[in-house]
């Protein structure tokens, strides 16, 4: 296993934006911070803007990994800037294939667990002015994921990252996206695995249920 460190903490209100001449407001615009104060709900001076589909419980911390990073640069050519994909935390050292569905982390004071990976959304095209990024980000499996809160605290840029809690089950990030958006011929047997894991996130409990319905 990598050490696992912090790169960046990032925070940020919803703004007003414009993207090919059309307006649009997002929580996606995060600034670099000295500080992330985590609560159960979510952190402080951090919001989304379309609550359906944003935030909650199961989505507090959104994470996106660093070494993605790299790749995005190298494949379109142009530096990106912190928080380039909407995350409050950028690790170094926890890919969506290193982390499991009910993992358990402890970042500075707040324990945090992963909840889902995250389901990408055009807007991370209109962040980057990249209309590529939401296709390629699909097609890799590079799309971060989220953790709920189980302590609140506060998390700071040399706050170390502990692993306190191994899921069982094994069911990492990337496997869920891969069968998702990947598979030709999803199992339901897989999916009742996934299912069965209690720590999932409401909102990948029914994309699931749905494609179990749609093979049976």
């Amino acid at each position: 296993m990598h050490t696992r460190e912090i790169i960046y903490l990032s925070k940020g209100l919803p703004k007003d934006s414009v993207y090919k001449n059309e307006p649009y407001v997002s929580g996606i615009w995060k600034e670099q911070t000295d500080e992330l104060d985590v609560g159960l709900e979510q952190i402080n001076g951090d919001q989304v803007a379309n609550p359906e589909y944003h935030g909650g419980s199961d989505r507090v911390v959104c994470v996106y990994p660093f070494e993605h990073y790299a790749y995005w640069e190298s494949v379109f050519v142009g530096k990106l800037t912190p928080s380039a994909f909407g995350e409050n935390l950028t690790p170094k050292g926890m890919k969506e294939d290193e982390v499991c569905i009910g993992d358990i982390f402890q970042i500075g004071e707040a324990v945090l667990q992963v909840s889902q990976g995250r389901y990408p959304c055009s807007t991370i095209n209109k962040r980057n002015n990249n209309n590529l990024l939401l296709k390629g980000i699909i097609k890799t499996g590079y799309t971060g994921y989220f953790f709920r809160v189980l302590e609140e605290g506060k998390i700071t840029p040399d706050s170390q990252i502990k692993k306190l809690f191994s899921h069982p089950a094994q069911i990492t990030v990337s496997s869920i996206h891969h069968l998702y958006f990947h598979d030709s011929s999803p199992s339901i047997e897989v999916i009742d695995k996934i299912l069965a894991v209690k720590e999932l996130a409401g909102q990948w409990r029914t994309y699931l249920l749905d494609l179990k319905e749609k093979i049976r």
